[in-house]
């Protein structure tokens, strides 16, 4: 019976924290956008970047140069 004396406040603690962080996280817009980032992966640009030789990328992966690529 002692146990609940100590169980009942720490998760009345918990509770409100829990509560707190949830109220924060809405305030600050965390929840605003949920498509966007998955939209953002799907619509990346996968052009290499310029400083890369793709030449030498192709020789390192199959050990020789591809022809007409």
């Amino acid at each position: 019976m002692d146990i609940l004396f100590l169980l009942v406040p720490l998760s009345l603690v918990i509770a409100l924290a829990i509560g707190a962080v949830l109220w924060v996280a809405v305030d600050t817009g965390q929840f605003e956008d949920l498509d966007g980032p998955a939209l953002n992966v799907v619509a990346d640009d996968d052009r290499p970047d310029a400083g890369i030789d793709l030449d030498q990328v192709r020789r390192d992966r199959s050990g020789q140069t591809e022809v007409g690529k």
